[in-house]
Formats: C-alpha cells, sequence, structure tokens
C-alpha cells in the first residue's frame, strides 16, 4: 500500500502565529465574492442546539470548484462558559484532499478562525455600507464578537467612541474594562434604543432570541451589521427594520430564507428574498453598496463555509 499522507496538525499558539499579517478583510471580500459567482459549493449547515447547559453547535462545510480542498468546520457557543472562566467558543477545522479524500490537515483553532472571520465580515459589510464617517461606533452585546468587531471596523470605518450595551450591567462594565484597556473610549448606554440614537454605525452581537433593535429607534443614516442571529430561534432586528431599509444585504440568499432576520421577517417568502442583496455581489461590483447619505443599510449574516475554507486554505499556506 501507499504511504498515508502526512497530516498537518496545528495547534492555536501555530495558528496564531500564521495570522500575523493576514488581511483578514480582503481574504472575507474574496470568499463572499466567490461565493456569489458561484464557484463555491456549500451545502446547508448541520445544527445541533441545546438547552442545559444552553448552548449550539454548527458545521459548516463545502468547496471551491477551483480548489483542491474540501473542508469541514465545527463550531460551538456555551453560553454559560464566561461564568466558568471559559471561552465561550470553540471548534476546529478539517482539511480534506478533494481528489482523494485523505485527511490533510487538522487546524485546532479552537474557534479562533470562526471569531476572526465572523468580524471580518463584518468589516467588509462597514466598508461597503457604513457611513463614510461615523463619530461613535454602537454594539449590542459584551461577548467576543462585541469585542472583535469593533477591532476589525478599524481598518475600515477608523473611530475609538463606542457605545455599549448589554443585558447584564457586570458584563457591560467588563466589556467596558477591556476596550479602554484597548484605547478604546466607551460609554455604557441604558438601552438599545439609545444606542441607535447616538451611533449611526451599529453591531448587534448577541444571541437574542427577541427583537432588540426596533425600526422607530433608527435614525436616518444608519449602517446596521447583525452578526447573532445565525440560526432559525434568534432574532435582533425587528422584522420592519428588514422590511423598510434602503438596503438590505447577507451573505447568502438561500441560507438567509430560513435563518435569522430574513426568515422572521419574510418566512422564506422567495420573492421578499430576491430584494436582499449578496455582500459578494457588492464586493464584485455586480450590485451597488450605499448610495446616499441617509440610507438606511443592514447587513445580516449567519455565516458560510466559504469563509472556513478560505481561513484554512490561507493558513495553510503560510508557514
Amino acid at each position: 500500500m501507499p504511504a498515508a499522507t502526512p497530516i498537518t496538525i496545528l495547534e492555536l499558539p501555530q495558528i496564531e502565529q500564521r495570522l500575523e499579517g493576514l488581511d483578514l478583510v480582503g481574504l472575507m471580500e474574496e470568499a463572499f465574492a466567490a461565493f456569489s459567482r458561484g464557484e463555491a459549493v456549500i451545502p446547508s449547515p448541520g445544527e445541533l442546539l441545546l438547552s442545559d447547559p444552553p448552548g449550539e453547535v454548527h458545521i459548516k462545510y463545502g468547496y471551491l470548484t477551483g480548489g483542491d480542498t474540501y473542508v469541514v468546520k465545527i463550531a460551538s457557543g456555551f453560553w454559560n462558559n464566561p461564568a466558568l472562566n471559559l471561552s465561550s467558543s470553540d471548534g476546529l477545522l478539517l482539511v480534506f484532499r478533494k481528489a482523494t479524500g485523505e485527511l490533510m490537515a487538522v487546524l485546532n483553532d479552537r474557534g479562533r478562525l470562526t471569531d476572526l472571520r465572523t468580524a471580518a465580515a463584518g468589516a467588509v459589510a462597514a466598508k461597503h455600507l457604513a457611513p463614510t464617517s461615523v463619530d461613535a461606533i454602537g454594539v449590542l452585546g459584551t461577548g467576543i464578537q462585541a469585542e472583535l468587531q469593533i477591532r476589525l471596523l478599524q481598518s475600515v470605518r477608523p473611530c475609538r467612541n463606542v457605545v455599549v450595551w448589554g443585558r447584564d450591567p457586570a458584563r457591560a462594565s467588563a466589556y467596558a474594562e477591556r476596550m479602554r484597556n484597548q484605547d478604546f473610549i466607551v460609554d455604557i448606554a441604558r438601552s438599545p434604543a439609545e444606542v441607535a440614537d447616538r451611533c449611526r454605525l451599529i453591531v448587534t452581537a448577541t444571541a437574542s432570541a427577541a427583537p432588540l433593535l426596533h425600526w422607530r429607534d433608527v435614525r436616518s443614516g444608519t449602517h446596521i451589521t447583525a452578526i447573532g442571529a445565525d440560526s432559525a430561534d434568534k432574532q435582533e432586528l425587528d422584522e420592519a427594520i428588514i422590511r423598510k431599509a434602503d438596503i438590505v444585504v447577507t451573505d447568502s440568499r438561500v441560507q438567509a430564507r430560513s435563518r435569522g432576520e430574513f426568515g422572521h421577517a419574510y418566512d422564506n417568502d422567495a420573492s421578499s428574498m430576491s430584494k436582499v442583496v449578496e455582500i459578494g455581489e457588492i464586493v464584485s461590483g455586480e450590485a451597488g453598496g450605499r448610495g446616499g447619505a441617509d440610507q438606511i443599510t443592514v447587513s445580516a449574516f449567519s455565516g458560510l463555509a466559504v469563509q472556513d475554507i478560505a481561513m484554512a486554505t490561507a493558513i495553510l499556506k503560510r508557514s
């Protein structure tokens, strides 16, 4: 029998080294554009929801038609973990040779690559949809994404002023302290509506099961990046925001039909979903981004395997 192909196993410290200097925003732009051009085969995600303790596991997988690998990503979120001094996210990526099915690499990133590619996707959305200049960035949520989204936004919309809201005042205070230690100026808002009143660039990064922002709260010229509602049971924006915004963007129209914001607003109505623009279409120039200073724009992403493929490929190319 021929010798087995050596398997590359990378642990988190090695992955972090390979991340240094990587243009994550540009990488996600390329991934989204490839998806919208039809160059990726991405089946529906697998999903496992747990109630005690509350958590979820997502399995995303696929390949690029022009690539030589396929990738299977397992990522989890367990919301009580911070109380145990553990990260709320974990996971790994498996990379296989497309021609033979041989396992080529295990990226034991502990969820880090998922966290970063999600934050980079938010920066892509802001690059093409947010106002050119913002006085403050609003964020709903106090977890990993609430921090990473703000950090990666600095490459496309530099702003050190942050207005945060969280359900738990203690966690909101802890978040504010962490961000202040990174030289951000942070105010804690009393409500999501206050965040919307003070900010024209808002990120929602929660696991909420009911709307936090309402149409009446949102002022003209605002862009909202909603990244928390990545499954059917979650919702951060009321339906009117999705239905009335000037431009509404997602990562995949097909995947969005039954998930999160679009599932609640359109209830799998294909005619309504046809009005939604994919971010890959904007990146590639097939569709326009923000067209006026007073427009209200919304991007609601549930996360695509093509992002994980792009991250895994980039990490394995570096040494």
